[in-house]
């Protein structure tokens, strides 16, 4: 019989579910059964993307911004107290599943009630600091004591310059067994011809989500060239309408995303760090926007813009003439890096 892995992630956009397509494909390549958990679009994501699978619906941090960026600590502030009920009920879930479907491994994208001191636990993160401004000395100590919760954490960049996360990824004052996977991308490059100009690739929870798009619409209205535009927008069945220059697909599911994205000259998007660790895999130019307030894509952002990678801005000064200098950059090229996973499977495998 096959050992049960649980593979969780956080429904937070897209990205931590995106991330864990390669670790599921590899699972199932190693000879483990994946049993994937979560809510929202995460788990309908991955639902479509391995329908032979076991699924399990978690419960939900129910994740928003604020309208204007200045508000988001204080948003995740007073939403704190129901994201502690979420985690007590999420470890309480976590308990029953472990028994219940015989798991001999958990790893977790980010859900921090997703382990058990029954088996083998990891917990991926980019993040072993985590930035909130002035207080982010207590959101870093706070991440790292629930970290110390599980067996082991894997960071995914490279341990060493060139990186991608920056002191987001690396410090020296951490205990918990951290092993860095190089860049986790469920995208392969393909030497094929550029056939879209540009990209427009959204995600996130709302509603900076539909507030980017809007303005991303007004802004590309009057571009001379080819682009298509992913709204990010899981629904059961996949849509497209033309407007003007314009395809608009609510969603990609991975196969025909990585061929656009490959076929694309430039890639607008969130500086989230799922969709710069694909970019960097498919070497691509980009266009970065941050969600406001939001201090690790802030902070992203700016980092690779000054080391000369990939030129960015804030949301509200965005304009369509801000894309004329990106031949000034370098683009995400010099970022390689090779998963050993069948190293990191034998934490499943020796216990």
């Amino acid at each position: 019989m096959r050992k049960r892995i649980l593979i969780a992630p956080l429904n937070w956009g897209l990205g931590h579910a995106t991330r864990c397509i390669p670790i599921i494909k590899a699972l199932l390549a190693y000879g483990f059964e994946p049993i994937i958990a979560s809510d929202g679009e995460a788990l309908l994501l991955l639902q479509k993307e391995f329908a032979t699978l076991s699924s399990i619906e978690l419960p939900s941090y129910n994740i928003t911004y604020a309208k204007k960026g200045k508000h988001f600590k204080l948003k995740m502030i007073k939403d704190s107290p129901y994201l502690i009920k979420t985690i007590k009920a999420e470890k309480k879930a976590i308990k029953a599943i472990v028994d219940m479907h015989d798991i001999c491994g958990i790893i977790s994208d980010s859900r921090l009630g997703v382990y058990s001191k029954k088996v083998p636990s990891v917990f991926i993160t980019h993040q072993l600091n985590v930035l909130s401004g002035t207080t982010s000395w207590l959101s870093t100590k706070l991440h790292q004591k629930i970290i110390k919760k599980f067996d082991e954490c894997w960071v995914p960049d490279n341990a060493d310059e060139p990186n991608l996360s920056g002191k987001l990824g690396h410090t020296k004052a951490f205990k918990t067994p951290t092993k860095y996977l190089g860049l986790l991308s469920r995208f392969n490059k393909k030497n094929i011809s550029i056939t879209n100009d540009i990209l427009v690739l959204l995600s996130g929870p709302e509603p900076q989500r539909t507030l980017l798009e809007e303005k991303l619409f007004k802004e590309l209205n009057a571009y001379n060239g080819s682009i298509i535009f992913v709204r990010g927008v899981m629904e059961k069945e996949q849509k497209i309408a033309i407007k003007a220059n314009m395809s608009i697909y609510n969603f990609m599911t991975t196969d025909l995303l990585e061929k656009t994205i490959n076929q694309s000259r430039l890639i607008i998007s969130r500086s989230g760090y799922t969709t710069i660790m694909d970019l960097a895999k498919l070497k691509k130019h980009a266009f970065f926007i941050a969600t406001p307030g939001q201090f690790e894509q802030e902070y992203l952002a700016l980092r690779l813009t000054k080391k000369g990678f990939v030129p960015s801005c804030n949301q509200d000064d965005f304009t369509a003439e801000r894309l004329k200098n990106i031949d000034d950059f370098k683009g995400l090229k010099m970022f390689d890096s090779h998963l050993d996973f069948k190293d990191l499977f034998g934490l499943f495998e020796c216990k």
